[in-house]
């Protein structure tokens, strides 16, 4: 099944898709929904026959699947001909950094392009959404926790990541990450928790990323007990699993996002981010 979050009427509410609607959920969002112990069975039997709220997908306006998750984590060089494009070893360990509610927008959002960087990259990335609470999660443990998988675009200051050895401050800026548009359970992939889905993210209609998950050197349950052993996953919490080779910074020459652009990232089988990137004001 295909959940999301929906603007509506100046609120949010948790919605799933049926056919040509989004069958309202009785949560605000999906965060929210995804805490209840029961959530899988609610979702199951939602249906629009049973005079539940609908609402048209074709005029949908979609916030970040989860709204403000209790932390973003996300997973860099983990597809192997990223790797090696960045002229780097393949890792032992899973490298981490994170995101924050602030920096999430929805599928179809304007990407502030802020006025400090010259390097605005692009990083499509399937990305794993938590259904419930889990600390040092076995593989078994791990696979049950994942409710399912969504599309991010991992929008990155080249030149703010690389001031220094730690990447977050490249990572963590504000509106500046779309996620979703749906969450899709691991039933509807093709592998399951462990999916493998063609990525591909296009600049103004030229492909500049196309690759498939299964590249990827750590798969999404690995990352769930790797991360869950740090630190403990709550329903709702993203892991971003990295991206594919094709990022502007290992480009020649090196290309960036200067503002105007029309970013299209799509995972199959889950849907599209299709956002505009649009230049921010100074901070203040």
């Amino acid at each position: 099944m295909k959940l999301a979050t929906l603007r509506t009427d100046g609120t949010t509410r948790a919605v799933k898709l049926d056919g040509d609607v989004l069958i309202d959920l009785g949560d605000t969002d999906l965060g929210l929904f995804l805490g209840r112990p029961d959530w899988r069975e609610r979702a199951d039997a939602a249906t629009a026959a049973d005079g539940t709220t609908t609402y048209p997908v074709a005029d949908a306006d979609f916030a970040p699947v989860v709204p403000s998750p209790s932390k973003v984590v996300c997973v860099g060089l983990n597809y192997r001909n990223h790797i090696r494009e960045m002229g780097r070893e393949l890792p032992e360990y899973p490298t981490l950094f994170a995101k924050f509610g602030d920096c999430l927008i929805g599928a179809g959002d304007d990407i502030a392009r802020p006025e400090e960087t010259e390097r605005f990259d692009w990083e499509v990335e399937l990305a794993v959404v938590i259904s419930r609470r889990v600390r040092r999660a076995t593989s078994a443990e791990a696979a049950a926790a994942i409710a399912g998988f969504t599309a991010l675009n991992d929008i990155t200051c080249r030149d703010w990541q690389f001031r220094t050895k730690e990447w977050l401050q490249g990572k963590m800026w504000d509106s500046s990450t779309p996620v979703g548009p749906y969450v899709v359970t691991p039933d509807e992939l093709p592998g399951g928790v462990r999916p493998e889905l063609d990525v591909r993210l296009e600049v103004d209609g030229e492909v500049m990323q196309s690759d498939s998950t299964a590249d990827l050197l750590f798969d999404p349950v690995a990352l769930v007990e790797y991360v869950s052993t740090i630190v403990r996953l709550n329903p709702g919490d993203i892991i971003a699993t990295g991206t594919p080779g094709g990022v502007g910074q290992a480009r020649t020459p090196q290309r960036f996002l200067t503002g105007g652009e029309t970013v299209v990232a799509e995972i199959a089988g889950i849907g599209r981010l299709h956002n505009r990137v649009v230049k921010e004001g100074p901070a203040r």
